[in-house]
């Protein structure tokens, strides 16, 4: 890690990184594999603000920070990973995957202190995530809007609003630098940390 940390994969530990290497991760860890209309890809670090922000904007009043910081973390494993699996392959990647990116997510439920999703929240935060894949894939990713239905098979209808530019200004819907993305992402886990 770049703190000189070690992290083992196969046997992770919730003292393996620090969380700038985990910001740093998820700032250079691409989502739609790397393909974007926009220069730069699009990060699972700025993803990650955007589930968290449209989970904010889909709740009914504000959420408690424990819940902001799970929504936050919630691709946490593919920062340490740094691999973001598109969908169509994780089918492929099998069993023995499914148990690696088990045994990571525990590994950051345990450092931050996160509970369990129950079946409410976690429902609560795929419709977040779905609505962010199916914006993501038009407005980044360059897919249209039937496909996104057709061919990507996502219910949600994308979302001309970036939940992000009111908070961080900006052009619209454009990835940000890792540079940047790393920034903001430990900004918001350490605003989080020190709520809970």
């Amino acid at each position: 890690m770049p703190s000189g940390r070690r992290l083992d994969l196969l046997n992770p530990t919730p003292f393996d990184w620090d969380d700038a290497d985990l910001a740093i991760g998820l700032a250079r860890t691409y989502r739609w594999g790397g393909h974007s209309v926009w220069p730069l890809p699009l990060s699972v670090a700025q993803h990650s603000i955007a589930v968290m922000q449209l989970r904010k904007n889909a709740a009914r009043g504000p959420l408690d920070p424990l819940t902001e910081l799970r929504e936050l973390l919630h691709d946490a494993e593919e920062g340490l990973l740094g691999f973001d699996a598109i969908s169509v392959i994780k089918p492929f990647l099998g069993d023995a995957f499914r148990s690696l990116t088990l045994r990571l997510e525990q590994a950051i439920f345990l450092r931050y202190g996160l509970p369990s999703w129950t079946m409410t929240e976690h429902a609560s935060h795929k419709r977040a995530d779905r609505l962010a894949a199916a914006s993501e894939a038009v407005h980044v990713a360059g897919w249209t809007r039937d496909e996104v239905k057709n061919t990507l098979k996502i219910s949600a209808k994308p979302q001309i609003d970036d939940p992000l530019f009111p908070i961080y200004g900006g052009t619209p819907w454009e990835p940000w630098a890792p540079e940047l993305a790393c920034a903001r992402f430990l900004d918001e886990l350490n605003r989080l940390k020190a709520s809970v």
